[in-house]
């Protein structure tokens, strides 16, 4: 599957695992991942693509931590 910008990941492997991210970037293998608490928009998360699950969902608007958090908390509610 391709993956797109805004783009709602799961974390499948290390320290983020089972965690909710969007896509800020993408650059070859890897995808700059944020949800606005420990992954903040202005310093990303560098992650293998390969390392992440995709779902359905794309977020258009992300420009602050505030709208990242707010745009996740659907995820996180269903843990």
């Amino acid at each position: 599957m391709d993956y797109v910008v805004g783009q709602v990941v799961k974390a499948t492997a290390g320290r983020d695992k089972d965690g909710f991210f969007i896509i800020k970037e993408i650059d070859g293998r890897f995808a700059y991942i944020v949800n606005g608490k420990q992954r903040k928009v202005d310093s990303p998360k560098k992650k293998k693509i390969i390392h992440l699950m995709p779902t359905s969902t794309v977020v258009q608007e992300f420009k602050t931590n505030r709208e990242v958090v707010r745009s996740l908390s659907k995820f996180l509610d269903k843990k």
